[in-house]
């Protein structure tokens, strides 16, 4: 029962902040630190929920992702919406891949996270600012060229640092790139399902010798909380965004790199 209710806690965590530009990772690790999840447990925890967040994202979109493979065969303009998602794929996998266990070795601490929170929160407040200045030359997904899928690509890269927050990163740079914010936001989400399904089954496969039989109940359990949780969330967050900026979540960004930066900084002269 206790490992139940913190899977509970992490699949609610997991939904809450996947989709948002927060940084899922990052509150993971430190959920994780502060319920002591045991390794390799809790990487492992954390992967598998994350397939409940995902699924989420397919079933809300379902009927737009339906649509457009159907209209692929025929119509040139659906068939370049997935291949700028094919391409905005591809950066941020192959650096994945080339130094994956560099950055779980170094990279997979709360320092690091809290430093990122915080770099990721002034990116945001610059990229607000700037986009303030410009009018948007892409507003829907559709419109998108291949050059710009390609910068919120590159701009992916950078989410691969835990903290960072692959939303934050990929929305932002679509907003650089031309789009207006709906549009780098659903093109966030299209973008999540092969980025985040590749990579949750990559690892998924690489440890599920770790998961134990007896645990496998409460790992269903936290997918099917984060699954839940991150649907109320996504319909929440394509609201927000049609109406508001991404200000709030830069400054709650700030607080939070700043708490948890107090935290694990030790004072001059403390022990």
């Amino acid at each position: 029962m206790d490992l139940i209710l913190k899977a509970i806690l992490m699949g609610i965590l997991e939904g809450l902040t996947e989709f948002l530009p927060i940084s899922s990772t990052g509150h993971l690790i430190i959920a994780g630190n502060l319920l002591k999840l045991p390794e390799p447990t809790a990487a492992t925890f954390e992967i598998f929920i994350q397939l409940g967040a995902i699924l989420a994202v397919v079933v809300f979109f379902a009927r737009d992702l339906l649509d457009l493979l159907k209209r692929a065969r025929s119509d040139e303009a659906a068939r370049k919406v997935l291949m700028g998602v094919a391409i905005a794929f591809v950066p941020a996998a192959v650096v994945g891949l080339l130094f994956r266990k560099q950055i779980k070795g170094l990279l997979f601490g709360p320092l690091p996270v809290a430093v990122a929170m915080i770099v990721g929160a002034l990116v945001m407040l610059v990229a607000e600012r700037y986009f303030q200045r410009t009018t948007p030359t892409t507003r829907s997904v559709s419109a998108m060229s291949l050059r710009q899928a390609l910068q919120v690509g590159l701009a992916q890269i950078a989410s691969l640092f835990p903290g960072m927050s692959r939303s934050m990163t990929t929305i932002v740079g679509g907003m650089l790139s031309g789009l207006d914010r709906p549009t780098a936001l659903r093109f966030s989400f299209y973008l999540s399902i092969p980025t985040l399904g590749v990579a949750s089954v990559y690892e998924l496969a690489s440890n599920l010798k770790d998961i134990p039989g007896a645990e496998i109940p409460a790992f269903g359990v936290g997918l099917v909380v984060a699954f839940v949780v991150a649907l109320v969330v996504i319909r929440f967050f394509l609201g927000w965004v049609a109406r508001r900026d991404l200000t709030p979540f830069a400054w709650y960004r700030l607080v939070v790199g700043a708490l948890l930066l107090a935290l694990v900084v030790p004072l001059p002269g403390s022990r």
